[in-house]
């Protein structure tokens, strides 16, 4: 919980500038990354850039728990019952902990959603408990705030699987090839050897980068039907097919599916650095090693 929370709010203001521009929200459609980032303190004050990050904290605590925790135990049960072991259990325990997690936090990530989306001045909630009230009202109860479930899983199985995957092969490879140069004993337990801070947030960094990039065009189709009643164009995109093809059909692959991507890396690369080191630091901390 506390490595999820650490890493989204690094990335906050990125976070809120990504979802302004993958649904081109119409105050700042016309703008690029840099631009949009200088844009919003200007428009609605430089807290203007956290909005959504109080949503974003109540969600991010439990989904970051769940899902540290659902890896090791998914783990665990892959290799003792499927008796898989290699990268492979890596792989596929960190897409079930994804899915796992997504699933259990999901509607506190349609409302955080939402209220980044919303612009000074032309606000439809007045905040986190009035967004649900809203949308549980509005939009269909219970369904309403799954809308958009679908992309999200199936994005977060590739994107959660390759990112403990490369963060998990590149500590296990570094640590078996150069213990003395990349590693460093525990301080909870000398006997285990951990990965050095700096060498933590790199492997961290790359294992975004790639899971980033696998999965983005769904994290567009994802933003894009949670979005749904808010968007001008919503009834183009109640499926996750079709949601796909009129994004890449609109927009094309670059300035639509892929919209977003640079920031997405200067994003999610720190994110997941501080995640997984934050991760790795906590388990010391609290004697778990």
């Amino acid at each position: 919980g506390v490595a999820g929370c650490c890493a989204k709010t690094t990335t906050a203001p990125l976070d809120r500038v990504k979802i302004l521009l993958q649904a081109h929200n119409h105050h700042y459609k016309h703008l690029g990354v840099f631009s949009t980032l200088c844009a919003v303190p200007k428009k609605e004050g430089y807290l203007g850039l956290y909005k959504g990050n109080g949503a974003m904290m109540i969600r991010i605590f439990p989904y970051g728990a769940i899902q540290f925790m659902a890896f090791d135990q998914y783990k665990k049960v892959i290799k003792k019952q499927l008796g898989i072991s290699g990268h492979v259990h890596r792989l596929m325990a960190g897409s079930m902990a994804g899915i796992t997690a997504v699933i259990c936090t999901y509607p506190l990530d349609m409302v955080r959603v939402r209220l980044a989306f919303q612009v000074k001045g032309e606000h439809k909630y007045m905040g986190i408990i009035h967004a649900f009230k809203m949308i549980y009202t509005k939009e269909g109860g219970f369904s309403g705030f799954y809308r958009g479930l679908m992309p999200t899983v199936v994005g977060m199985a590739p994107y959660a699987g390759f990112s403990f995957f490369t963060f998990g092969t590149l500590k296990s490879i570094g640590l078996a090839q150069a213990p003395n140069l990349l590693g460093r004993p525990s301080l909870d337990n000398p006997d285990v050897l951990v990965l050095k801070t700096h060498v933590n947030l790199l492997c961290g960094g790359i294992a975004g980068a790639i899971a980033q990039t696998i999965s983005y065009p769904l994290d567009v189709t994802r933003r894009r039907m949670q979005l749904g009643a808010v968007l001008p164009d919503s009834e183009k995109c109640l499926t996750m097919v079709q949601t796909l093809k009129y994004v890449y059909r609109q927009h094309g692959i670059r300035r639509g599916l892929y919209r977003g991507l640079s920031l997405n890396y200067i994003r999610c690369i720190p994110s997941q650095a501080v995640a997984f080191t934050t991760y790795e630091l906590m388990k010391q901390f609290l004697h778990l090693n």
